[in-house]
């Protein structure tokens, strides 16, 4: 059975960090990339990062580019999401999200990780 359980998320000050960590189990971590993807109160789901199954390609949305890191370790089969300089607006549910490149489609999602940026 694949799970994924995210872990991390927390309440923290304008212009803090919060590392968030997904541990993957079930499936075989090494050979698939990863993503991050948030949900902000009453909005969609929008697309924070990916990583390829080896960890050497990293991709983010422009208005993220600086800010985040997302790295894996996949002795620990393990995703993570460096998160920096955090606003109020990056106030959302994280869900860590296994890619399916056969289905061009995410196909596993974890129960997601809230954050919560507040003074």
């Amino acid at each position: 059975e694949v799970q994924l359980v995210e872990s991390g998320g927390g309440l923290v000050q304008p212009g803090g960090s919060l590392r968030l960590s997904c541990a993957a189990s079930g499936f075989t971590f090494s050979t698939y990339a990863m993503s991050w993807v948030r949900q902000a109160p009453g909005k969609g789901l929008e697309w924070v990062s990916v990583i390829n199954s080896g960890g050497g390609t990293t991709r983010y949305p422009d208005s993220m580019q600086g800010r985040l890191t997302i790295s894996r370790d996949n002795a620990k089969n393990t995703l993570y999401l460096q998160m920096n300089s955090l606003k109020p607006e990056d106030t959302a549910v994280y869900y860590c999200a296994k890619w399916d490149g056969s289905t061009w489609a995410y196909d596993y999602w974890g129960q997601g990780t809230q954050v919560t940026v507040s003074s």
